[in-house]
């Protein structure tokens, strides 16, 4: 180790770093290399790894051999890996070898891009990478882009740009609290929406009671008619209906609610229309499924993750709307000691949202694009398509287990459901026993979710590490857990 004594108070040397990096670089290649040979599912029990960590602080520095030495000791046993060819739960993601290094140049880099005086190229490159994205997704010229951390960020500032569009309650500056006269708002989603729905209307004020979640069809998709009708019944009871948020790739089932009925309906009523399509946008890339954003390109805005199908590193959420002007009234406040000349003539991208640092993360995106290209990336999701209809045809060929819900995506919804057991409790205590029989090897994870209060299993195809015999092994290891649980 080199002599870090209180005469070098700097930074690690360019040596040792170097030297380091090497080797760091090794250790993630060989763990990206071997990754299938180890568990998916870590066996430690809460607490565990904490026990294992120091109480106090290290007085001294160390070596970073022993840092590294105890990644493996402690941090590894831990490990949920997400990266993991058998993680099928949740949205399978991938941090992806190109998208990596974008990551290190970005943390090497380290930036802060909330003007664009304090790293142009942070700014410029994120505009341009966006609208790559654009129109790979085949959405409109008139959308504009900007990127937030996740999708839950980005609704909410969706959210907050519809409310701010109501610019007659003035509500940037007399706030919402203590004003008798202002009527009561009104957001409409979905009875599968995600749950950063309604965070961010408790976090904007308008409270659960302000959310109405509108019925789902027989394919789990929000029910047109039945929106125009609470809009109706809302306005007629004193409430303002002021935002509706649709679905493209549900959470629990992937279902595409039908944008381009709702939207004029939005148009109508001169509500903002805000599309979720975190996990299913990134599907329209790939021309046979550019159908699943049809209606997208008259929403007020759109979200797309491409650390969801992407396969750029958690965390990026591509943000677009055709109405930035709205946004950008929502949030900028500029003092004093962030005003420069050239501000009449960019995008300072502090403006357009709650957060003021920004890290450089079109580097990931712009990384990833370059290397997979266009074309690279359809293939690949295409795969995840075909592999997800293989599974489709395993479950519907096998007598003790049945699909539950449509796949228009690359996520299954499925239960085992053997031959002359018919009872419901009984199916559902053994779906939960046979999740748990499943995780319980630690070579395979699913998730679960709840249709038609049924507990239902998932298992969601898109990391690029996952192949034939990836799946052959997860439906080998699902059917023999049932196999012993209903033997």
């Amino acid at each position: 180790m080199e002599n870090r004594g209180f005469s070098e108070l700097g930074d690690m040397s360019p040596g040792e770093f170097r030297r380091v990096g090497h080797q760091f670089i090794d250790w993630i290649a060989d763990f990206r290399e071997h990754l299938d040979e180890i568990p998916v599912l870590p066996a430690v029990r809460p607490g565990e790894v904490r026990k294992r960590l120091p109480d106090q602080p290290p007085p001294e520095g160390d070596d970073f051999d022993a840092i590294l030495s105890d990644v493996e000791r402690i941090i590894m046993p831990g490990m949920t890996h997400w990266n993991h060819p058998a993680f099928l739960a949740y949205f399978s993601i991938t941090g992806s070898g190109p998208g990596i290094l974008g990551e290190l140049l970005s943390a090497a880099f380290n930036i802060n891009a909330m003007l664009w005086k304090t790293c142009p190229s942070a700014t410029e490159l994120e505009q341009q990478v966006l609208d790559w994205l654009r129109q790979m997704l085949g959405l409109p010229s008139d959308f504009w882009g900007i990127v937030y951390d996740t999708a839950s960020v980005s609704s909410l500032h969706a959210i907050a740009a519809a409310r701010e569009y109501q610019s007659h309650l003035q509500i940037r500056r007399k706030g919402m609290a203590g004003r008798p006269r202002l009527p009561r708002l009104r957001l409409y989603t979905s009875e599968q929406a995600h749950s950063s729905i309604e965070k961010a209307a408790i976090a904007l004020g308008i409270g659960l009671e302000g959310v109405r979640k509108i019925p789902v069809d027989a394919q789990f998709r929000m029910r047109p008619e039945r929106l125009r009708q609470a809009i109706r019944e809302d306005r007629q009871r004193g409430w303002l209906p002021f935002c509706v948020v649709a679905t493209v790739g549900t959470t629990s089932t992937t279902s595409i609610d039908p944008v381009s009925r709702i939207a004029p309906i939005c148009r109508e009523e001169n509500l903002w229309l805000h599309v979720d399509a975190a996990y299913g946008g990134a599907a329209a890339i790939v021309p046979e499924m550019r159908h699943v954003l049809e209606g997208c390109d008259q929403a007020d805005s759109i979200v797309v993750n491409p650390h969801k199908w992407l396969f750029v590193p958690i965390d990026f959420s591509a943000f677009y709307t055709r109405k930035p002007e709205v946004l950008r009234r929502a949030f900028s406040l500029v003092p004093e000691y962030l005003k420069t000349s050239e501000d009449p003539n960019v995008e300072n991208l502090m403006d357009y949202g709650i957060q003021l640092g920004r890290r450089f993360r079109a580097l990931k995106l712009w990384f990833v694009i370059r290397y997979f290209g266009v074309q690279g990336l359809v293939e690949r999701i295409r795969q995840h398509l075909e592999m997800a209809r293989r599974v489709v045809r395993w479950i519907e060929a096998d007598p003790d287990f049945e699909l539950m819900a449509p796949v228009p995506f690359s996520t299954i919804c499925f239960r085992a459901h053997p031959r002359g057991v018919d009872d419901e409790t009984t199916l559902e205590s053994l779906n939960q026993a046979l999740l748990e029989q499943i995780h319980a090897t630690r070579k395979v994870f699913l998730s679960h979710t709840r249709l038609k209060d049924r507990f239902v299993l998932r298992l969601a195809i898109g990391n690029l590490h996952t192949r034939r015999k990836h799946l052959e092994h997860a439906w080998t290891i699902i059917r023999k857990s049932l196999q012993d649980l209903h033997s």
